[in-house]
């Protein structure tokens, strides 16, 4: 669903059925007051990027709040890949292994 920034997240949810204008972001879920989801963090959000570079069905994300210079936030996103059982450091490209995987596959015959 596209967030109030104008991109492509899929874990934006937006019910404006029938004069309704509920959003959420349902990776953030409903956390406390410090960490509760403003449709202003959509602008800085790395998900949508996230998810636009590495569509692996192994990683998994999880994101926070964080207080940033001047009381602004940020939503800090953390990967897992399931499969090598690791934090994944650049979710972009996703872990090593199912990296090296992808590159077997797509590699043309000599």
């Amino acid at each position: 669903m596209r967030t109030p920034a104008g991109t492509e997240c899929p874990y934006f949810y937006g019910d404006y059925y029938r004069g309704k204008n509920e959003e959420e972001c349902r990776l953030l879920g409903k956390n406390l007051e410090i960490d509760r989801w403003t449709p202003d963090l959509c602008k800085t959000c790395p998900v949508p990027g996230i998810t636009r570079a590495n569509a692996c069905e192994f990683m998994s994300l999880s994101a926070s709040v964080r207080k940033g210079f001047l009381r602004s936030r940020k939503v800090v996103v953390t990967a897992y890949c399931s499969k090598s059982q690791s934090i994944v450091k650049v979710p972009e490209i996703g872990c090593e292994l199912c990296h090296q995987e992808i590159k077997q596959i797509h590699k043309p015959d000599a």
